[in-house]
């Protein structure tokens, strides 16, 4: 069977039945007006087929088909990732600081500070080149990909695409790639076509049909390239996938060629063996890489924010600096130079004097002064804030991937995050612009429903029905059927008959899912269950029509002529299947195979097709017996954007002749027969049903016609498509017209174009959460609204605004019109809107992408993107890439919002590399998403937990981290500055150098890395069920400038508490307000410097720690081992230090176990001191969880305490009930807007059962009548 199919599929000459589309005659080089610029600018490419060698040497030398989606290269990483590196304002003070000192006046030792610079710097870069390593291996993947190439001789051998060169000849085999722009030259058809996907490009699930020359079609075998010679001139490299001009030299004889010739790189060869084609353009000249930019560097908002407080603390910086030199210079000038013992060295010839200490030249040591101080306060600035934030993020990052639940069983791959820049960025999106095609919906279409002769089938209770009838107690079955006042007598029976028969069927189907065991018996007949679907591509359930029993129904001959419609009228081409008697088919739309599926399955098998005849196996109901018919194709009128219709005219095996339709609703009902209406009414309300699911529909007819119409057409249609010229598409339009009419409907046909599983869910929790969605998509306007409704982006009671251009200026093709056009539609929309009463009523806005092109304008675009962005939900259809890349950018502009892009194909790397955040899905397709995204997952599922669970954490984590490492580079360094002032600006450092310099690097850095990458403030389960916290990052309530002076003032307070505690501890006031030493040891002995700073150091290692405890929300044993331990070994430390020789150990000598130990004045002021400094902290956030508690708060309470117990979760139910109640989109809203109705829908039929009660005689005479 394999083969003879095959042989069969390679002899149909599609070219034959084709009768729009690119299968026109030939144009002729001067009738076509493109011809005539080849060689101009922009027209000069010159290909030489089968000869690449001519192409490695200029005026023709083009680049290879190497394709790269780094950020660096070995000769740009070292300038690019400094300047990224010293884009940070911190670093950039700190390679001041490193240069100045270098000066003989520095505090400290120049290694001291050039170390940890080179080692934040460095630990950023490496971090820089590990991720862009990761991408240049995902790029080494795709540019590894071989393909079959000529190298002579008939000889095709396996190629690396990067191998590829222009004017190579390659064989593509089915389901591959197109390794470059190829012109193709023939393929498996005898008549040289072939089927395309371009969904990677475009978002189209339908295939597109391409075309050779007719020159090269009989390049039908490997030998016939040995002699191969051509020449190519073309248009040069450009980003449009629409066009193509250029013309082919062969034998010294030029043809023309078109787009329909041109295969785009990333798209697919599909329902097609083989074809040959040679590279036009390679690598970077392709068109979908010209659709893409380079790879952005980008940051997230909270660390450009950083920015801003790293310019505070520098301001803080100076400020001290300035009242350091100052006092100094006042000083100096006033009182040092009466201080007898700053003379004595004058005297001294050996003396080298001091730069700083001028008393002729106070100014200039005042400066000296100031440079010096710049240096010694820097603890002020964090330096390794920045390399402890590189640290976390990894780590997040690494977390993030290790994440089981964001593993897919079925694709075996999980998160990846590529970019851990941008993980608190995750906690702040409020802009989703998503991709549809094999991102929200996973290419699969499946035969749902079926409405025919007036009757529906295959259940008519979805889950939005279940879901609310579940809440209002309501049971919907009764519900719909006594609601439903439209129906026929004998169509409210068969409903009945439904309800009656089918419960059972429905029950089994769902009874072994036990998530669904309740909702199953009280939902029998839900249309979209769960699981898999035993048939790929059908999944269809009702008794009346399964196994044979269609034949029961009334109307049998319409419910034949539906079943025949469905397997006749397409162009599929059958293959064999995995079970006997079952087939699979191919064709150029999704719809067709699950069409056919369907048709198979109620009986109507379709298994053969030759140049003019189909076959089908039919179950013929009077015999009982499956029997096989042919139907000869006299006509086949395609499917077309203008038309949205197919017809076929076949005759059968009596010669009778039928034109069998199917197509839009709309255009099938304008071309009804009168009699042809008898369901119209009927299938329009079945219709409404099925849009509200997100099915996509197609309404089927059929017409008989006469023998003698029939030619007289056929004699019309036949001149039409002989016609040569631009009014051939008109003259064979308006043929069809003559033909398409005077139907009689049948019924409609509901199809689902299969969502990923989760996605209704996920954008129900985005929505909650605050995010509102974009939907961008290259497909046309009514699949949009379909998948809208379908994932809850749209819902029954929306308003909708459809911008799209009038007739009449999208007739006069004018811009001005159009534009006019545009505005008013806009102006109409935008007084609609506020007219509207409830001003929370939702809006949708539906925009198609040619009306985008012009909306986008800086003219139009600031009175369209205010109304685009208060919509709830906004759909944009027929966008090319760069269109979505625009909006994106325009999005981001106008809002000020973080937005997030999130695509799975080609035509998506624009608006991911646009967006804050871009996320690639690494599903069945390509890789080109993948690689050029921050992020990459499975599915699009997993963007809910990626977002509310790891965003809100990461978002919170950074926070926190960050206004931490003020709070405790704050509290160190003030004391420095305390110190000076003590000392009458002395110049000495009150720390040790190797104090200052364990401070950032070992005693403070595991805690605070620590609550950066472990700190949780609720679980993964309470972020999913309350996903309104993550309303938390979007409002930036943890990094506000108001948070940020209060932990500034909170380290200010500290610093003074510590600072002054230790002095007033081991000083006194003498009478003249002098300071005076007090004993410090029982001997009498007073305290020293080295004393004061140990003691001081010692007070701040105990208050940071015990804050950053204080902070931390989660502990886990981690934690506490990080914080006790850090404090532990700061004492560890000094003991080591001490009893080291005093040449190493310096002032440090034994100052633990001879000084400070035995003293019981250190402990008890390390004590007291730590009590005082956290106190303010407590006292805040005991009245801010008492009386201003945020919404952490509270379920931190209802989680800990346990205040939901013995309430039956009632607070709970309420605070999660708060979470959706401002929700637009998604399931929740949908079911709370389907309450609504169901309840008014009630209200108007108890009214309606009251008045016919209270009017009618029975009532009136018993209310009359005495008692």
């Amino acid at each position: 069977m394999s083969g003879s199919s095959g042989r069969r599929k390679r002899k149909i000459r599609w070219s034959k039945l084709y009768s729009y589309g690119c299968f026109r005659p030939p144009h002729t080089l001067d009738s076509d007006p493109g011809q005539q610029l080849l060689g101009q600018p922009g027209f000069s490419r010159v290909v030489f087929c089968n000869e690449p060698q001519l192409h490695k040497a200029k005026p023709y030398k083009y680049p290879k088909n190497y394709v790269s989606t780094t950020k660096y290269n070995i000769v740009t990483f070292l300038p690019k990732a400094l300047f990224e590196q010293f884009r940070r304002v911190a670093n950039l003070y700190f390679l001041l600081a490193a240069v100045l000192s270098l000066n003989s006046f520095a505090p400290f030792n120049p290694i001291s500070l050039i170390a940890p610079l080179v080692f934040v710097v460095g630990v950023s870069m490496i971090k820089e080149a590990v991720e862009d390593w990761h991408r240049f291996l995902q790029d080494l993947n795709v540019n590894s990909r071989t393909v079959r190439a000529h190298v002579g001789g008939g000889l095709f051998v396996e190629k690396t695409w990067q191998g590829l060169c222009v004017g190579d000849v390659v064989k593509v085999n089915k389901n591959e790639y197109f390794p470059s722009d190829l012109l193709l030259l023939s393929s498996s058809f005898e008549d040289g076509i072939c089927y395309v996907e371009t969904m990677n490009l475009d978002g189209e699930t339908n295939l597109k049909v391409k075309r050779s020359s007719e020159a090269t079609l009989d390049l039908a075998n490997d030998q016939a390239f040995s002699d191969f010679k051509a020449t190519i001139r073309c248009e040069d490299p450009n980003p449009h996938l629409y066009t193509f001009v250029g013309n082919l030299e062969l034998n010294s004889v030029t043809h023309p060629l078109c787009p329909a010739t041109l295969l785009l790189r990333d798209s697919k060869l599909r329902n097609t063996d083989y074809i040959y084609g040679v590279v036009v353009f390679s690598g970077p000249d392709t068109k979908a890489v010209r659709n893409s930019t380079r790879s952005p560097s980008k940051r997230s908002r909270i660390e450009r924010k950083m920015d801003l407080v790293i310019y505070l603390l520098f301001s803080m910086l100076l400020l001290i600096s300035l009242i350091t030199s100052t006092g100094f210079a006042v000083l100096l000038k006033s009182q040092m130079v009466k201080w007898w013992y700053l003379s004595l060295q004058d005297d001294d010839p050996l003396f080298k004097p001091d730069p700083l200490f001028k008393p002729s030249a106070p100014e200039v040591s005042g400066f000296l002064q100031f440079v010096r101080a710049l240096i010694l306060y820097g603890y002020l600035i964090p330096i390794s804030l920045y390399v402890s934030i590189e640290v976390v993020k990894v780590l997040q990052a690494m977390l993030i991937n290790k994440d089981i639940e964001l593993y897919d069983e079925v694709t075996c791959k999980s998160v990846q995050t590529r970019t851990s820049n941008l993980n608190e960025e995750l906690g702040q999106v409020e802009m989703i612009l998503t991709d549809k095609t094999g991102t929200l919906t996973c290419n699969q279409m499946e035969f749902r429903k079926c409405s025919i002769a007036g009757a529906s089938y295959g259940g008519n209770i979805n889950k939005i029905d279940c879901a609310a009838s579940k809440r209002m107690n309501v049971e919907v079955e009764s519900y719909r059927f006594s609601m439903d006042e439209f129906e026929t007598q004998s169509q409210s029976f068969e409903m009945f008959d439904f309800s009656v028969a089918d419960v059972s069927t429905e029950k089994a189907a769902l009874a072994g899912q036990k998530h669904m065991q309740n909702s199953s018996a009280d939902c029998s007949r839900i249309s979209s269950a769960e699981g898999e679907p035993a048939i790929k591509g059908f999944n269809f359930r009702d008794d009346r029509l399964m196994n044979r029993k269609w034949v029961y129904r009334s109307n049998l001959f319409d419910v034949t002529m539906f079943f025949r419609v469905m397997a006749l009228c397409h162009t599929g081409i059958p293959v064999d299947g995995d079970q006997a008697h079952k087939l699979k088919y191919e064709a150029e739309s999704p719809e067709e195979v699950s069409f056919l599926i369907a048709a198979q399955e109620f009986g109507f098998q379709f298994f053969q097709r030759s140049q003019s005849v189909m076959y089908l196996k039919e179950f013929d109901p009077s015999s009982g017996k499956v029997v096989e018919r042919k139907y000869k194709l006299l006509n086949l009128l395609e499917f077309c954007s203008a038309r949205k219709r197919m017809s076929v005219i076949v005759s059968n095996e009596d010669g009778e002749i039928f034109l069998l339709c199917k197509g839009a609703d709309n255009i099938i009902f304008d071309r009804l027969a009168d009699n042809g209406r008898s369901y119209q009414q009927a299938t329009t309300l079945h219709l409404s049903d099925y849009a509200e699911d997100g099915f996509r529909t197609l309404a089927f007819a059929y017409r008989k016609l006469d023998a003698v119409e029939y030619e007289k057409w056929n004699s019309i249609f036949t001149e039409a498509k002989t016609t040569i010229g631009p009014e051939r598409e008109e003259v064979l339009i308006e043929a069809s017209e003559m033909i398409e009419k005077d139907l009689i409907l049948l019924g409609v046909a509901a199809v689902e174009d299969k969502l990923q599983k989760g996605v209704p869910e996920c954008i129900d929790k985005l929505a909650q959460a605050g995010m509102k969605i974009w939907l961008l998509t290259g497909d046309k306007k009514e699949t949009a609204i379909n998948i809208g409704f379908s994932c809850s982006l749209l819902r029954q009671d929306m308003k909708q605004f459809h911008l799209i251009l009038g007739k009449e200026s999208a007739a006069s093709n004018r811009l001005k019109e159009m534009k006019k056009d545009i505005l008013n539609q806009l102006e109409g929309f935008q007084k609609v809107k506020s007219e509207e009463r409830n001003k929370d009523a939702p809006l949708a806005l539906i925009v198609d992408g040619k009306v985008l092109e012009i909306a986008l304008r800086s003219d139009v675009k600031d009175q369209f993107l205010p109304l685009a962005v208060d919509c709830a939900s906004v759909i944009c259809c027929r966008v090319s890439p760069k269109q979505k890349a625009l909006i994106t950018r325009l999005v981001k502009e106008h809002t000020g919002k973080t937005t997030l892009a999130i695509g799975d194909g080609a035509n998506d790397v624009g608006m991911i590399q646009e967006a804050d955040i871009g996320v690639g899905i690494s599903g069945m397709e390509g890789m080109q998403a993948v690689m050029a995204s921050d992020i990459s997952l499975p599915q699009f599922r997993f963007l809910g937990r990626l977002l509310i669970v790891h965003g809100h954490w990461c978002y919170k984590r950074i926070s926190k981290m960050i206004l931490y490492f003020v709070y405790k580079n704050i509290a160190f360094g003030l004391t420095l500055f305390y110190y000076e002032v003590y000392t009458s600006f002395s110049g000495e450092v009150l720390y040790d150098d190797w104090y200052m310099a364990l401070f950032n690097v070992i005693l403070t850095s595991l805690p605070v890395i620590s609550l950066g990458v472990l700190e949780q403030d609720v679980s993964s389960e309470v972020c999913l069920k309350f996903p309104a916290l993550y309303q938390q990052g979007q409002k930036n309530i943890y990094f506000t400038w108001s948070r940020i002076i209060g932990w500034i003032l909170n380290g200010i307070v500290a610093s003074l508490v510590i600072f002054l505690a230790n002095i007033c501890t081991l000083s006194t006031f003498n009478k003249d307000g002098s300071f005076a030493e007090k004993a410090f040891a029982k001997d009498g002995n007073v305290a020293d410097i080295t004393h004061l700073g140990a003691m001081t150091y010692t007070c701040i290692i105990w208050t940071v720690n015990c804050q950053i405890s204080l902070i931390i929300t989660h502990f886990t044993w981690i934690q506490h081992l990080f914080i006790w331990g850090s404090i532990i070994i700061w004492y560890i430390f000094l003991f080591i230090y001490g009893a080291l020789p005093p040449d190493i150990s310096k002032r440090g000598f034994r100052v633990l176990a001879e000084a400070l130990g035995p003293a019981p004045i250190y402990w008890l002021v390390t004590l007291l001191v730590v009590v005082v400094a956290l106190l303010p902290y407590f006292i805040h956030i005991a009245i801010q969880r008492s009386f201003y508690p945020l919404d952490d708060h509270v379920i931190q309470e209802m989680k800990y305490w346990r205040k939901d117990i013995g309430n039956n979760n009632l607070i709970w139910e309420r605070e999660q009930n708060n979470s959706v109640m401002m929700t637009q989109i998604g399931f929740s809203a949908r079911v709370d807007a389907r309450i609504r109705i169901m309840k008014e829908n009630l209200n108007q039929k108890g009214q309606l059962i009251y008045r016919s009660v209270t009017s009618s005689p029975i009532f009136r005479s018993l209310t009359s009548s005495p008692i």
